[in-house]
């Protein structure tokens, strides 16, 4: 029997799904970059930058998978179940927050240099695309995914666009308010390489029934807590650290 295109649906839940993912993503910036900011020379003591720059990582890796697995709750395909596998959803976890933090180390070490910041964007960049199909590979359906080359291609270099800004955001934006505003064009970043890279799949069946389906919430939360948690224990980090009250962080580099 031939396979048929079956009915896809990012949005059954409305804008729920989009509007909370997105709003993750945003804090998982704010959050990465308050920790960037103590990360680089100038922000703490220099014993202290490591944990800076893994909580960096943590925060903004944590912050794009769970905008990407909560945008997934939305997901539908009419009349083809749709599980996870949890393995491969926390090995994309460990893919964004690993490729984090080598894109943070990179400029880092090279004294925040143009070069240092496109290169390390790009590391990031692809780490990032790599996370989102990797996540979309530990989908479980009785049915074949395929892509459109041209929209994958298009949600890389969305990905690679959005990490050169987080990264220039991180040597490079100084002050509450400025910080607010990089996270939340980061956030319109991941979310567009998450939605241009749904664009990109169509989902091919034999069988299907008459019901719409989606992944049970049930399913998807324990994905979701322990990013939430990291994200959480990264907050109390930032909050309770003497830096959150300073008046004057650290001069804004030149790249």
């Amino acid at each position: 029997m031939r396979a048929v295109e079956v009915t896809v649906d990012h949005f059954s839940y409305g804008s729920i799904t989009p509007v909370l993912g997105y709003l993750m993503a945003v804090l998982g910036a704010a959050l990465g970059l308050r920790c960037a900011a103590r990360a680089l020379p100038g922000g703490s003591d220099g014993g202290r930058r490591p944990g800076w720059l893994a909580l960096g990582a943590l925060s903004l890796g944590s912050g794009i998978f769970t905008m990407h697995f909560i945008a997934m709750m939305g997901f539908t395909t009419g009349g083809v179940h749709i599980a996870y596998d949890l393995g491969r959803a926390f090995a994309s976890l460990a893919i964004a927050i690993v490729v984090v933090a080598m894109g943070l180390l990179l400029v880092a070490a090279v004294r925040h240099t143009a070069p240092a910041v496109l290169g390390g964007g790009l590391i990031t960049g692809l780490g990032v695309a790599a996370m989102h199909y990797v996540g979309m590979s530990g989908l479980v359906m009785a049915a074949e995914v395929r892509y459109e080359s041209l929209y994958v291609a298009a949600s890389v270099v969305i990905a690679v666009v959005a990490a050169v800004l987080a990264l220039w955001c991180a040597v490079a934006v100084r002050g509450l308010k400025a910080a607010v505003g990089a996270s939340a064009l980061l956030g319109i970043a991941v979310s567009g390489m998450h939605y241009t890279g749904m664009a990109a799949m169509s989902v091919h069946a034999h069988t299907v029934s008459a019901l719409e389906t989606r992944a049970p919430i049930e399913t998807l939360m324990p994905i979701l807590i322990v990013p939430l948690l990291l994200m959480l224990l990264t907050g109390l980090f930032v909050g309770l650290d003497p830096m959150a009250s300073r008046t004057g962080e650290r001069a804004p580099q030149r790249i």
